[in-house]
């Protein structure tokens, strides 16, 4: 490589999935991206920066892969990424406790001719293990200079920084690649030369990488071979060779050379790795004799959710009270201040009473999305994804559908995202369309609103019951899926499993502090317009009372409230006069309109309007049903929507569950719909909306009417 004078340097983070890519991102740049203790958490490109002399080094982390030959959609990205946009240098983090492994894509990216530098991270585990690397002689055997590092803690990286600094300088390259033995270089070179013949296009495509893509008969090699002006002629060099090794070693072209490239790693690990003779079994194997027991993993899986719920609801119930209270406070505040008119009902009505309810719910989150991170980081959602593999594969999905499956308890657009990470694109739409059944973030406040107001007995069992209906759902709609428009076979799960890491405080808080600073700048950006819209369509047209009216409703008020001053009264009219204004408004026709279709579900037009709002944000539907109730309104805020609700008499507990599910199950918000069709197309976010309508629609309805045939209410 010719010296770098400019002071930009891009660098690319690559590895196997699970090594430690995104931790060591966040160390070298200070930027905080997810980090998850399984694979598949990157599934985009995402860049940083950092200064060190006179060079500015970006960096890209890429997609965790195992190969440079992609199936799957993530594996595409980091491909994509290293051929079509080369950076100055691939920056290789490898797992110390398995090098044998990551060492196999690290010969690849090596024959990119593209300068590479390895991480041994996780180096403090190998130790642990009794795994002793010397990363100077490995690096002088493989010609790639290496480094040890523990990305959690930033150990290492100034050595790791040095080596790049040297790397992108020219000095510590020595431009080596793999050795395939003399018989099959002598079948590359030919094909390396035909390829370098074209200048042009030799420039965009590294001759030594797509010479070895092409003897292992790789498609996307073959596809990029078209644009070489002597494309046939290189082709039939490629397949020669391929047919030769074939013969030759009795076994296909693409295993001799993996083989080959295993020889070579087993080698230079037998000079530059130590290994202590194996005494009791550690910890993280004790652990999972008990958390991986063929019989109990799946019940212990079930307890761990149950146990979240619990926790959640019981420490969380203290300050999601408080805040409902400084709401209520906050309206009477603001009712003492502002005169009646339409400035008042807009801040207590619209604002407070929807962003409020909303942001009631934040301390919910926060615990729920601490012990969920809890999980993620010690490494127990991999032990998660064995559990469920036998259960999902008898639904027709992949074991590794899990990982998206669970992520879509916190977002469901991300978890679509991941979902790039299954091989087959059958697995991937089956991945993907049982997303939404999973009760994400968004929609927990609805349902803990109505089980709090509805169950205040024992609400997390309500809620774990419909998150319970959402995963069924899913798995059966997936069965049912399998075995009509989407016949196949799930490809076999092969998946590593990491070791039991304890979580760091630092990597907890930053999950929860993203995931609730997303929840809070949603309430004050979409859900406050949502709210502000949502006033105007239940506020406009105006409602003009009779003096009749008015007369009627003063004298009814005052006599329940005997002695109240006249700021009481007026209060107590409108509150009175408020449902007649409300089905008068634009929300109320609309509700009245679409009424007999949700009437069979236990719902009034009311609810109508809330699930329709929801297509904004799952959210809204709390704050609508707090700007259609009047929180604040009729009593200066004393009154919570919880009570409301449990006090409307229009409301039942069975009512109150058909419309958990129905939330549930129905679509999702717009910023899912629009990341389900970016990643399948037009056709499939018809038949998903189509599809979960339906379900929705048909679910809420047995629930209810089979509900009231047996008496409950």
């Amino acid at each position: 490589m010719s010296e770098n004078t400019g002071r930009l340097v891009r660098i690319a983070l690559a590895g196997n999935p699970n090594a430690g890519k995104t931790s060591l991102f966040n160390a070298l740049t200070g930027a905080h991206h997810k980090v998850g203790n399984y694979p598949g958490v990157t599934v985009e490109k995402r860049e940083g920066s950092r200064a060190r002399g006179d060079k500015e080094y970006r960096f890209l982390d890429l997609p965790g892969i195992y190969s440079l030959t992609a199936y799957s959609l993530d594996e595409v990205v980091t491909r994509d990424c290293l051929l079509d946009e080369p950076p100055d240098l691939i920056l290789d983090v490898l797992d110390s406790t398995n090098l044998e492994r990551h060492l196999f894509l690290c010969l690849q990216f090596q024959e990119l001719g593209i300068p590479v530098v390895g991480a041994l991270n996780m180096s403090d585990e190998a130790k642990a293990k009794g795994i002793e690397v010397d990363g100077t002689a490995l690096g002088k055997l493989l010609g790639i200079p290496m480094a040890r590092t523990v990305a959690t803690n930033g150990q290492g990286l100034d050595a790791l920084l040095d080596l790049v600094d040297a790397s992108v300088s020219g000095n510590a390259v020595d431009g080596r690649s793999l050795d395939y033995g003399s018989e099959i270089e002598a079948l590359l070179g030919p094909i390396e030369k035909a390829i370098a013949e074209d200048a042009d296009f030799a420039s965009r495509h590294p001759p030594r990488w797509l010479a070895v893509k092409l003897v292992e008969k790789d498609e996307d090699a073959f596809a990029r071979l078209e644009a070489h002006r002597e494309a046939g002629k290189v082709a039939v060099l490629a397949k020669k060779a391929s047919d030769w090794i074939g013969r030759h070693f009795g076994k296909d072209s693409e295993i001799v050379i993996s083989e080959q490239r295993y020889a070579y790693i087993h080698g230079a690990c037998l000079e530059a790795v130590k290994r202590k003779e194996k005494g009791a079994p550690s910890l993280s194997e004790r652990i999972d004799r008990v958390v991986m027991h063929p019989v109990f993993a799946l019940p212990f899986f079930i307890f761990v959710l149950w146990g979240i719920f619990q926790l959640t609801f019981s420490i969380g119930a203290w300050p999601m009270a408080w805040l409902e209270a400084f709401f209520g406070w906050l309206s009477a505040q603001v009712a003492a201040i502002v005169p009646m008119g339409p400035l008042h009902s807009l801040l207590i009505d619209g604002v407070i009473a929807g962003v409020g309810s909303v942001l009631s719910f934040v301390p919910l989150i926060i615990i729920l999305f601490f012990l969920l991170s809890v999980l993620e980081d010690t490494g127990y959602l991999s032990r998660a994804a064995f559990a469920t593999d036998r259960i999902l594969h008898g639904f027709g999905l992949h074991g590794q559908s899990i990982f998206p499956l669970m992520l879509g308890f916190g977002c469901s657009v991300p978890a679509i995202m991941s979902a790039r990470t299954l091989k087959s694109p059958r697995d991937r739409i089956l991945t993907v369309l049982a997303i939404p059944f999973m009760s994400c973030g968004a929609k927990l406040p609805v349902h803990v609103l109505f089980a709090a107001a509805f169950f205040p007995k024992n609400p997390a069992a309500a809620v774990l019951a419909v998150y319970g209906t959402g995963v069924v759902l899913a798995l059966v709609s997936s069965l049912v899926l399998r075995n009509t428009i989407l016949r196949g076979e799930p490809t076999p799960f092969v998946m590593e499993l990491p070791p039991w890491r304890a979580p760091t405080l630092r990597g907890l808080l930053w999950h929860v502090g993203e995931k609730t600073a997303t929840y809070a700048r949603k309430a004050g950006t979409v859900i406050l317009a949502a709210s502000i819209l949502i006033w105007a369509v239940t506020n406009f047209p105006a409602y003009s009372p009779t003096a009749t009216e008015r007369q009627s409703a003063a004298a009814t008020w005052s006599k329940a409230h005997p002695g109240a001053d006249q700021a009481a009264l007026d209060r107590g009219v409108a509150a009175a006069l408020a449902g007649k204004a409300l089905s008068a408004s634009a929300a109320g026709s609309f509700g009245h309109l679409i009424e007999p279709l949700i009437r069979p579900l236990g719902f009034d037009w009311r609810v109508g309007i809330a699930t329709v709002t929801g297509f904004a944000a799952k959210e809204v539907v709390v704050s609508t049903f707090g700007i259609l109730y009047g929180v604040g309104t009729d009593d200066g805020g004393s009154t919570s929507l919880r009570a409301k609700l449990a006090a409307d008499p229009s409301w039942s507990p069975l009512a109150a569950i058909s419309l958990m599910l129905f939330v549930l199950l129905i679509p999702p918000c717009f910023a899912a719909l629009a990341t389900l069709r970016a990643e399948l197309g037009w056709s499939w976010l018809g038949f998903s909306i189509a599809f979960q309508l339906a379900i929705g629609w048909l679910v809420a309805f047995a629930v209810f009417q089979v509900g009231t045939r047996l008496g409950f209410s």
